[in-house]
C-alpha cells in the first residue's frame, strides 16, 4: 500500500528535523529545491551554483532594503 501524501510528508519532515535541525515550520516554509540542495550537499553531490537569471529573481524577491 502506498503511504498517503501527508503520511510520507511528516516522515519526510521528521527526517528534515533529524538530518538538519529544522523545527516543522522551516521544513514547510521550504522549497522542494531547497529540500533537494540539502540531500545533495549530504550524498555528497554537488550543487551547481545559481545562475544569473536565479540570481536577479532572488534579488527581486528578496531585496536588501
Amino acid at each position: 500500500m502506498t503511504p498517503s501524501f501527508a503520511a510520507a510528508a511528516r516522515r519526510l519532515a521528521g527526517l528534515a528535523g533529524v538530518a538538519f535541525g529544522w523545527a516543522p515550520e522551516t521544513f514547510w516554509q521550504a522549497t522542494p529545491a531547497e529540500l533537494e540542495a540539502l540531500v545533495r550537499a549530504l550524498s555528497g553531490e554537488e550543487a551547481a551554483p545559481p545562475d544569473a537569471a536565479l540570481l536577479a529573481r532572488l534579488k527581486e524577491q528578496f531585496p536588501d532594503g
